[in-house]
């Protein structure tokens, strides 16, 4: 196939490009901050928002893979000012999109947040919620099928964000892995691999076309299970540092998970695996792979 990647340098557009680039002709629209040279791709540098790169543009591709839209505005100015042509366009939304609250697994059909949330994770939430009304509006009025996939909290190699990284960085460096101890929140992860096999999966697949998946593993895990899944495969001395809430963020220990029991919001992966044929990895898997992966790094650094 020949694939129109929008981002792709960074964790799950790179590990994307990892899988996929073996097989598919791949050219990849970003900023250039890291090379991409090493898939043996096509790299056009620029900025999405900038009108006159998708003008330029005048390719035949059979899908479009958008990893990086967030603000509204981010699609339409792709659509709108694309010259070239596509069948499918899949977009890489979240689960947070869902609202919050209704004490429910949440399938594709659970209604969106309407409530205005606060801070930076209230804006990439409407930004989320704004675009996936934006793809479908903009796809229609070019005839492109559009696929949306709803990962939850992503882990795995290449992981920028301050989540599992953190916690395997004061393993190997300071030798202690913190253990909240009283934390209620539960939480769903998905391995990046899962999420990257779940777009080629929807890839020219006539049954992902106008329809929406979580991305999801259906284990449900908390800050308990996270240390010990996480300590059962460090292979280095480390002392167990336990927290409560209150000392972790005294301390500035990170807790990226929902926290309290009213944090909690759990998704179904049904119909992703019904339809797409999904396998999800176990934790106690993905993050021995993750452990290893970033072991390396932060020995060397």
């Amino acid at each position: 196939m020949k694939i129109l990647v929008i981002g792709g340098s960074y964790f799950l557009g790179r590990v994307f490009l990892i899988q996929a680039a073996k097989s598919h002709d791949i050219t990849v629209v970003n900023r250039g901050t890291y090379s991409v040279e090493e898939f043996d791709v096509h790299q056009i540098k620029g900025d999405r928002r900038n009108s006159l790169i998708w003008q330029e543009n005048t390719e035949e591709y059979d899908v479009i893979v958008d990893f990086c839209a967030y603000e509204k505005n981010d699609i339409a100015t792709v659509l709108n000012n694309f010259s070239g042509k596509a069948k499918q366009y899949i977009f890489i939304s979240t689960v947070d999109v869902y609202k919050r609250g209704l004490g429910q697994i949440k399938n594709e059909n659970t209604p969106f947040e309407t409530r205005e949330i606060s801070g930076s994770a209230g804006e990439y939430i409407s930004g989320k919620i704004a675009l996936e009304q934006e793809l479908i509006t903009e796809c229609k009025k070019k005839n492109i099928n559009y696929t949306i996939l709803r990962p939850s909290i992503i882990y795995g190699p290449f992981n920028y964000a301050p989540r599992e990284a953190t916690f395997i960085q004061l393993a190997v460096q300071n030798k202690i892995l913190p253990h909240i101890t009283d934390a209620g929140g539960k939480f769903q992860f998905v391995y990046v691999k899962d999420v990257a096999n779940a777009i080629i999966k929807c890839m020219l697949n006539e049954y992902a076309y106008k329809n929406a998946y979580n991305i999801c593993n259906d284990t449900i895990s908390d800050y308990d299970s996270f240390f010990n899944e996480l300590k059962a495969v460090i292979d280095v001395p480390v002392e167990e540092l336990e927290l409560t809430v209150s000392e972790a963020l005294a301390q500035n220990v990170p807790l990226p998970f929902p926290v309290t029991a009213d944090e909690t919001e759990l998704c179904s992966n049904e119909k992703s695996v019904q339809e797409l044929d999904l396998c999800y990895t176990p934790f106690s898997e993905g993050i021995e792979k993750t452990y290893n992966a970033f072991k390396h790094v932060f020995t060397a650094s």
